[in-house]
């Protein structure tokens, strides 16, 4: 547990301003044929233009508000893949791995292994010339996975904001639970 806390905030630590960055955009499969057999799935793209759009709604008014319009305006792109199914293993490795094989050269800032459930947690980041430019979170376990690639200035602590004032979804509980 204080591992996990140490993991947390040192990943805290390592996500100040991020600058843009094309390069820090994954190419995020749309998953059709895993969105058949899902029982619910989310396939979000923010560009930055809808982001700016989102930013406009948003009332200047409240404290928590204007903080989340900030955090909007450093935000280049959000993409975000969630599939739920029904039983498990309804999707391969290979489905994830796809993935994971384009975060060579970033660097992984936390990765938790619960090998009871087949529950993991992987966070990397994309530095170059001491500038963080891209996040990347994937979450998986044998009914579902998600993943989450933000370009632009992001920390740990920004992710429940954006999950509620811009209605994303939310990484399965069980899987949070692995982060605290």
């Amino acid at each position: 547990m204080k591992m996990r806390m140490v993991m947390i905030a040192l990943a805290c630590f390592l996500l100040p301003g991020l600058s843009a960055a094309q390069d820090a955009k994954l190419r995020l499969p749309e998953f059709r044929s895993l969105a058949g057999k899902a029982t619910e799935s989310v396939n979000i793209s923010l560009s930055p233009w809808l982001l700016h759009m989102a930013g406009a709604f948003i009332d200047d008014k409240d404290e928590d508000s204007v903080a989340t319009k900030h955090l909007l305006a450093g935000i280049k792109s959000i993409e975000v893949r969630s599939y739920q199914f029904a039983s498990d293993n309804a999707y391969s490795a290979a489905d994830i791995d796809a993935v994971r094989s384009q975060l060579a050269g970033w660097s992984q800032i936390m990765q938790v292994h619960h090998r009871e459930k087949s529950e993991d947690v992987d966070m990397y980041v994309l530095i170059e010339n001491n500038v963080t430019k891209g996040f990347a979170l994937i979450a998986s376990e044998p009914r579902e996975f998600t993943i989450i690639n933000i370009v632009g200035s992001i920390t740990i602590e920004d992710l429940p904001k954006l999950q509620s004032h811009l209605h994303l979804p939310k990484v399965a509980d069980s899987q949070i639970n692995l982060l605290m």
